[in-house]
């Protein structure tokens, strides 16, 4: 079979997904790569006063202050650790679709890799985690189980309210 037929009966592209894939301590998770904007090293924050404690604080990129949230304390209450692998990862923040994208800053772990595959290999994995809708559908492949992170239900409405601008509470 010559490369050109190969290439025709091979899986159409659009199925395959990018996802960068972080740690929370042992535990494997992930973001799809389009939700992604930009990765940084960990940079210096601003304390946001009376925020949970799983808000790091903020910092201007680009014009724009981006509130950052630290995913390892929101949620197993541990913050992160400082390592030359963990990331500031600015995501693309848009909980309702009439509303414009933000930035919103997420301090990973060991944010270094990339994984592209079906997304059908996500399958629900059973609980109803009401405290934590972000948590999405489960992988499981030779390293174990991974997590789908979905960024739009990271913030409940209160903390938005909090880290932006009415124009995201409308």
């Amino acid at each position: 079979m010559s490369d050109l037929a190969a290439k025709r009966g091979a899986v159409p592209a659009a199925k395959k997904a990018l996802f960068l894939v972080f740690h929370i301590g042992n535990e494997r998770f992930a973001l799809r790569a389009t939700e992604v904007a930009e990765v940084l090293p960990r940079l210096p924050l601003k304390p946001i006063a009376h925020a949970p404690l799983w808000v790091a604080g903020i910092f201007a990129h680009r014009g724009a202050l981006v509130p950052v949230i630290d995913l390892c304390a929101l949620t197993f209450g541990t913050p992160a650790q400082t390592r030359t692998s963990t990331r500031l990862v600015l995501v693309n923040y848009q909980p309702e679709p009439w509303v414009a994208a933000r930035w919103l800053g997420l301090i990973l772990e060991q944010a270094t890799e990339t994984l592209r595959c079906d997304l059908a290999e996500f399958k629900p994995y059973g609980l109803d985690n009401r405290e934590a809708p972000y948590l999405g559908q489960v992988r499981e492949d030779a390293l174990g189980l991974m997590q789908w992170v979905g960024v739009n239900e990271l913030l409940t409405e209160p903390v938005r309210a909090m880290l932006f601008s009415t124009e995201l509470s409308l």
